[in-house]
Order: C-alpha cells, then sequence, then structure tokens
C-alpha cells in the first residue's frame, strides 16, 4: 500500500534524497553535479510549491514529486491554463510498484481541481522509463517546448490534456 500525500517537515530530508538517489541511479548525473545541491533542497520545494511524498506500508518515503501551482518559483513551463510538475523521483528500491504513476496521477488530479485545462513537465533526455509511464497515461510530446538549462542538459516537454 502506497499513501500519496503533501510531505510533513520532518520528511523534507528523506524526500530530498530520495530525488537525488534516483537522480544518480539513472546515471546521467555525476555525484558533485550542483543540479543534485537543488534537488536535495526538499524544504525549498515545500515552500515554493506542493512537495508530495509517496509513503509506503513501513512510513518510508518511496518517492517524491514536486507540483507547482500558479505563482511558484518552480514553474518552468506552464502558463496560466496550464498546471505543472517536476523532480518526479521514485527510489530504486521501490520502482517496479506503479509509485511513479501514483505521484503523477494526484498531479493531474489537483491540476484537474484547480481548473488548469492541462499539464505540462519537463523531463531530461535520458529518463526513458519516465517516458513511457508519461506516454501510457496519456501525454504527449511537445518538442516545440523543449529547452535547455544548461548546455549539457536538454529538456523535454510533455502535456498531458484534461477534462
Amino acid at each position: 500500500m502506497i499513501d500519496i500525500r503533501p510531505a510533513l517537515p520532518d520528511e523534507y530530508a528523506a524526500a530530498g534524497e530520495v530525488t537525488v538517489t534516483a537522480y544518480l541511479a539513472e546515471g546521467a548525473l555525476a555525484p558533485g553535479d550542483p543540479y543534485l545541491e537543488l534537488l536535495r533542497d526538499a524544504a525549498s520545494r515545500a515552500a515554493g510549491a506542493e512537495l508530495l511524498v509517496a509513503v509506503d506500508e513501513t512510513g518510508a518515503v518511496v518517492g517524491t514529486v514536486t507540483s507547482c501551482p500558479l505563482g511558484s518559483p518552480y514553474r518552468e513551463l506552464g502558463t496560466d491554463a496550464e498546471g505543472e510538475f517536476r523532480a518526479l523521483a521514485v527510489s530504486p528500491a521501490a520502482r517496479g510498484r506503479g509509485v511513479g504513476t501514483l505521484l503523477v496521477r494526484r498531479c493531474l488530479e489537483r491540476a484537474a481541481a484547480d481548473g488548469f485545462d492541462q499539464v505540462v513537465n519537463s523531463s531530461a533526455e535520458w529518463m526513458t522509463t519516465a517516458h513511457r509511464m508519461y506516454r501510457r497515461l496519456g501525454f504527449t510530446r511537445a518538442p516545440e517546448r523543449d529547452w535547455w538549462p544548461r548546455p549539457d542538459v536538454h529538456l523535454l516537454a510533455y502535456v498531458h490534456p484534461l477534462g
């Protein structure tokens, strides 16, 4: 049983570590990459957006995502008519249990409840497992919205219509 809910302050450190561990497990970010410190800082994401966690039956944080409402400094692509999420991460030990799907579905539900027309997110080129999940959930690629936050990182844009 996986519970998806807003993170509690005493879970911020665990959420940050799950995010860093998940991104390092993909092999595209090296230890010491400056982006890892931003990923580790779950407390700042909770202050500037909605930090969601996936908690397993033992109470361990096994996944996390940041839902970015209007006005959030963590929004990257979303227009005023779009929901947005980022920093989706699942502990390598919990992969294959549907944790990522549950987290993304919660973001879609939140965006629909907030009256958005669609949801947008960015995903690094190397996140192929996430890309398969997004397609399975009804996201489509929006290559015209792809971008490069730094020269070595190409982010692919995905959109999911709501309603």
